[in-house]
């Protein structure tokens, strides 16, 4: 996942303090993995983590990615010197802040969901908790 074009091709790193105003509550499904501490997430980890919510429900009930990697991360190639700008985009990420829901499920009875909604959580490298709406 990367987005089809961007209004700057490079960021600033900016700041991860603070918690999630938006994306903090159930909009779509019944149960959400929300992440209890700030962090990025690369495309390639919510992949991961897609992918193994998807094997483990032989691809029943609903699967909502409720975050989308659009920062652009750089990084110099190695064994370069120090100095001489800004390094290449090496890939994108999504910003998570405490609270930030990141997946939510649908469609499947809660012991499935929470099986695979843990089994996605070890993909990622931010503490998450299962919600469930209504509590």
């Amino acid at each position: 996942m990367q987005p089809k074009r961007t209004k700057h091709r490079k960021v600033f790193k900016g700041k991860r303090a603070g918690v999630a105003t938006r994306g903090a509550t159930l909009s779509f499904g019944t149960f959400g993995l929300k992440a209890m501490e700030a962090g990025f997430l690369t495309a390639r980890q919510l992949e991961a983590a897609r992918r193994a919510m998807a094997h483990f429900t032989q691809r029943g009930g609903r699967i909502w990615i409720r975050v989308f990697p659009d920062k652009p991360v750089t990084k110099h190639p190695a064994e370069s010197r120090m100095g001489s700008g800004k390094g290449d985009v090496e890939g994108y990420v999504a910003v998570v802040k405490p609270g930030n829901l990141i997946f939510e499920m649908g469609a499947v009875v809660k012991e499935i969901a929470e099986e695979a909604l843990r089994l996605a959580a070890h993909k990622l490298p931010v503490a998450t908790k299962f919600v469930e709406r209504g509590t």
